[in-house]
This record gives C-alpha cells, sequence and structure tokens, in this order.
C-alpha cells in the first residue's frame, strides 16, 4: 500500500500553486495511489484556465495508469466532473480500519450556521484587496484572526475524531481548514494536510508501515519508496506549520 493524499488544490482559484503541483504530479512514483481529498476545483460551474485544465487533463491520463481518487469537498457542492478517465469519485475514502479519507466540511458545524458572518468576511477580505493589500486567499487571511481560526480547527477536529471513534478507525484526515497538522486526540491520529493555496503545501505519504505527513518543496523518495524524512520539517516548530513531527513518524499497526 503506497499512497499520496492532498487536499483543498482550488484550481481555478488565482491563489492555486499550479506549478508547485505540476511539478509534484511529475515526481509521483508509479506505485502510488493518489487520492485528492476534496476541493480539487474552485468553482466547479467556471471553465478553468487552460494551464490549470491542462494540470487536470494530466491527472485525467495518470488515471489509466494508476489509481486516483477524487474525494468530494465543499467548493464541489455535489457536482462532479464528467470525462475524466479512470478516476473513482467518492465523498469518503479508506484505507482498511488504519485511515479515513474524507474533505472535512461534514464536521465544520460552525461556518454553515454562521453564513452571514462568512459572507461579510469575505466581502471584508475583498474590499482589503481592492484597496491595495496583498492578495491572498481568504483562509489565509482568516490565519491572522487567531482565537476564531482556532475555534474552528478545533471543531473540525474533535468532530472527525469522534467519527473515527465511533467507526473503528485508527487515524483520520482530512482538508477544509487550509492548515496542515498532525496530532493525536483521544487515541485517535489526526492529520490535516492543509491547502495548495499557502505556502508550504503538503502532502501525507503512506506506506505498509508508516504514514508520514511533509510539505512539498521536501518531496523526495529513496529507492525504496520511502519518504525521506525533511530537514526543514525537523528544525521547523509544531508553532510555525502546525506539524508534530513526533506524531508524524510514529509507526502505526498495519
Amino acid at each position: 500500500m503506497n499512497v499520496i493524499v492532498v487536499s483543498d488544490l482550488h484550481m481555478g482559484s488565482r491563489y492555486f500553486h499550479a506549478g508547485a503541483f505540476e511539478d509534484f504530479l511529475k515526481k509521483l512514483p508509479e506505485d502510488h495511489e493518489l487520492i485528492m481529498n476534496g476541493d480539487v476545483i474552485d468553482q466547479p460551474y467556471v471553465q478553468l484556465n487552460p494551464s490549470h485544465q491542462e494540470i487536470l487533463d494530466r491527472i485525467k491520463q495518470l488515471s489509466y495508469t494508476q489509481k486516483v481518487v477524487w474525494v468530494q469537498g465543499n467548493h464541489e457542492n455535489g457536482h462532479m466532473p464528467t470525462n475524466l478517465g479512470q478516476i473513482e469519485f467518492q465523498r469518503r475514502y479508506t484505507l482498511d480500519n488504519r485511515l479515513l479519507i474524507t474533505h472535512g466540511d461534514d464536521f465544520d458545524t460552525i461556518m454553515p450556521r454562521s453564513r452571514i458572518f462568512m459572507k461579510a468576511f469575505r466581502l471584508m477580505h475583498k474590499m482589503r484587496v481592492k484597496l491595495g493589500a496583498r492578495p491572498v486567499h481568504v483562509a489565509e487571511y482568516a490565519k491572522k484572526w487567531k482565537s476564531f481560526y482556532r475555534v474552528l480547527r478545533n471543531n473540525v477536529r474533535l468532530n472527525a475524531v469522534n467519527s473515527a471513534v465511533e467507526n473503528g478507525y485508527q487515524a483520520v484526515t482530512c482538508g477544509h481548514t487550509h492548515f496542515a497538522e498532525d496530532t493525536v486526540v483521544n487515541g485517535v491520529r489526526y492529520i490535516n494536510t492543509g491547502a495548495w493555496t499557502e505556502a508550504p503545501a503538503f502532502f501525507l505519504h503512506i506506506t505498509p508501515d508508516n504514514m508520514v505527513l511533509d510539505p512539498v518543496d521536501q518531496f523526495r523518495l529513496n529507492p525504496h519508496g520511502e519518504a525521506k524524512v525533511s530537514e526543514h520539517l525537523k528544525k521547523t516548530t509544531a508553532l510555525d506549520y502546525g506539524v508534530r513531527r513526533s506524531a508524524a513518524t510514529a509507526k502505526i499497526s498495519r
């Protein structure tokens, strides 16, 4: 079992790191599954620009030679593209009892109840950009509101862990919050793979014995197909990236 999990590409968004993801696809080993965990496309009813469409076409071609799974996120909003080769579309995906893979919007009980506030927040962000502020994804701007953002992350994390416990999974991985982290809650490992709209982007690498969360700029595989532990990330504190390497490098039972 060799699997790569990414989330929140947001193709079509001006903030999608298209070049980095294109390079990432080129390095993907042929014996690995690729799982895209939600919000692959930012606005599914809007035509992608040519460069982003080329990446989607590349993923389509990839699906003919290795397994590709597209897990639905809230931005897909029930609309899944057609004519995409052998890509497998799922609402949730599992790896035996080891890992539950789901975007995380189902575990978000705060934003759906705060639609007026969220709409006002987005409008305020757009106004900032129009007035000359540095253009960033709205999630990156939201991170400046640390207390509020922490509540959102904790909400998704705890509900995800509770779901994993109820269904007998050892671990659960989500996206949605745009915040990469790897921790253990109530005996369940919770991994969030962050987003490709803010740097650094992360990926989850799964082998028969290990699950490792690493930044994409450290994507290297040794001849045995195992991810090299990033020296850069080792030297980075959990406060910087929200990643706990002690959990990220811990072995899990088969």
